[in-house]
């Protein structure tokens, strides 16, 4: 459902019944302890008007951002950088299923632009919803094995759902799944943000090859699938922009992963006509994004509180803790959220710890007390993070957790 931007039609009266439904019902859920009621609020609302979602955004500029890991900290640092130009209504807290994110909209009807982080799997459903003026694809990795595609499905998914669309498409050029989902828009801007992980991108998305990587550069020597030039770029911390000048990057959020969210976000900012020094200079305010980064006080000790879901993520969070001798927690549950199939572990170089004094909490913390074990590491196990951080020795402490153990940490330390 296209809209006009600025100029919101009025809702119709089953449009406003829907929402006055849905936050009632999301107030219930807030007043019941069971979290924010974005989910429960959108899935409300929805039953009562299915097309409320395209409703909600008729009058948005809005720009979607996916990947398997960093949308929640980009899409942060895009509604920063577009706040210079205009209110921004946004799903801050990460809610990115078609029910949380109506939640969000639902509150912005005085906003110009809509910054949304979709859920890998129901981009297509949503751009096809809501006629975003950008989309932001930053990668694709393994991830929740038990229930999510295969990464080349879901690129395929990808693929088809942007064909066609009237959006542009702001893309790492360095990520060969990226490139190949991103290939059927008409209108893409190339971005070299990097790829530390490649482990889920040496067959070529495009024939089945294998892909060579000389350097930086990537290509495929069958079909001749290949890195695109890109027009945007990362280096070290500056920004190249398509002009060949170089910002500055200056973030309080850590590590390279974030300087390239910063250097997509500055692409996607151009799009809406932000200058990269205004949008690189507005995103210096964001310290935390939903608890991440975070230094927190507990038991008289400095925490930082970092999220690692996936083999990708975890290969990035090491790149950016203290080096040894600092303490390090690590957490892993394997719930609905999380996946349940913890055989991800394996994929993960955790000798990257070697040196670092390690405490092992969690559901699951005797699959990866083994892990651990194979990778000749010294760590100790306990029940809770009150007793971990008893036992880590002084100096503030890295605690990296995948998701429900994150959320599991930040109730216990009151964050």
């Amino acid at each position: 459902m296209a809209g006009h931007p600025g100029n919101p039609e009025p809702l119709s009266p089953r449009a406003k019944l829907a929402v006055t439904a849905g936050k009632a019902a999301a107030a219930v859920s807030r007043a019941a302890g069971r979290g924010s009621g974005s989910v429960i609020g959108g899935r409300v609302a929805l039953k009562l008007d299915p097309e409320l979602l395209g409703r909600l955004a008729q009058h948005l500029d809005v720009v979607l951002v996916s990947a398997t890991n960093g949308k929640t900290t980009t899409t942060r640092l895009i509604a920063e950088a577009l706040r210079a130009s205009g209110p921004v209504v946004s799903n801050a807290l990460g809610a990115n299923m078609p029910a949380g994110i109506t939640s969000a909209l639902a509150g912005g009807s005085d906003a110009k632009y809509g910054v949304i982080e979709v859920d890998e799997k129901y981009l297509a459903g949503v751009a096809r919803d809501v006629a975003p003026k950008a989309i932001a694809l930053l990668n694709l990795s393994r991830d929740q094995l038990d229930r999510a595609a295969e990464t080349r499905m879901l690129a395929e998914k990808w693929r088809e759902g942007l064909s066609g669309t009237k959006a542009v498409v702001i893309a790492n050029a360095d990520d060969p799944l990226v490139v190949w989902a991103a290939s059927s828009s008409a209108n893409v801007v190339w971005v070299a943000a990097g790829q530390e992980w490649k482990d889920d991108a040496w067959s070529c998305p495009a024939c089945g090859g294998v892909m060579q990587r000389p350097g930086d550069d990537w290509f495929c020597g069958e079909c001749g699938f290949r890195r695109p030039a890109p027009s945007w770029a990362l280096s070290g911390d500056h920004v190249l922009d398509p002009h060949g000048s170089a910002w500055p990057i200056h973030l309080q959020l850590p590590g390279r992963a974030n300087r390239a969210n910063a250097a997509t976000s500055a692409a996607v900012a151009a799009v809406f006509g932000v200058p990269p020094q205004v949008a690189l200079e507005r995103m210096y305010q964001v310290q935390a994004v939903a608890g991440r980064y975070d230094v927190v006080s507990f038991q008289g000790r400095d925490l930082r509180l970092l999220l690692a879901k996936n083999p990708a993520g975890w290969l990035e969070t090491f790149s950016l803790i203290d080096p040894p001798p600092t303490p390090v927690i690590l957490s892993v549950n394997a719930r609905g959220a999380d996946g349940t199939d913890t055989s991800w572990l394996w994929d993960v170089d955790y000798t990257r710890l070697a040196g670092h004094p390690i405490v092992v909490i969690g559901d699951r913390r005797l699959d990866l007390a083994v892990r651990l074990e194979v990778a000749g590491l010294d760590f100790r196990v306990c029940e809770t993070v009150d007793e971990a951080v008893q036992l880590s020795p002084p100096g503030r402490i890295e605690l990296i957790a995948n998701y429900t153990a994150f959320q599991d940490v930040r109730r216990r330390v009151g964050n």
